[in-house]
């Protein structure tokens, strides 16, 4: 839901001039999206909308323009200095501890970085699990009981 919801709403801000969070809301809802003016918030700050001049003397909601992997590397260095409290490792398993409500900024810009060791995260509210593996050395498919559900998932994939 939260997928499709955000999506819809870069959909909104491409193709109207969407000057306020309840502008945008109320667009959302048209569309079936039941949503607050929090989750609206939430997700501009998740999708990283900037605010731009719109060209009648006010400002519109905008995807941002192309950012540099410095701009990134600055932005997450800022991001754990606000969100982190620990880190800790058990082999291929990373675990992040942040304050509370901040573990989905600190996954976001962490996948963002697209770290080709990472295999993904999970964010809860005050915890994210990376999992992590060598692209070098990473068999073609995993072995034992997890194989036999990889495998069984992708027939599921098939179209």
């Amino acid at each position: 839901m939260k997928h499709r919801r955000q999506a819809k709403l870069l959909e909104l801000v491409r193709e109207h001039n969407v000057e306020t969070q309840e502008a945008l809301m109320e667009l959302l809802q048209a569309h079936g999206f039941r949503v607050t003016q929090a989750t609206i918030s939430r997700d501009i700050k998740e999708l990283r909308l900037v605010k731009v001049p719109n060209g009648q003397g006010g400002y519109k909601y905008s995807l941002p323009s192309a950012v540099t992997m410095g701009d990134l590397v600055r932005r997450a260095k800022r991001i754990f200095k606000d969100y982190v409290r620990s880190v800790d490792f058990s082999g291929p398993f990373i675990m992040i501890k942040t304050f509370p409500g901040g573990a989905h900024a600190v996954a976001a810009i962490i996948d963002e970085l697209e770290w080709p060791e990472m295999l993904g995260s999970i964010a809860g509210d005050d915890s994210i699990l990376i999992l992590t593996h060598d692209p070098q050395t990473k068999p073609s498919r995993p072995q034992g009981p997890a194989g036999a559900v990889f495998a069984r998932i992708q027939e599921l994939m098939e179209r």
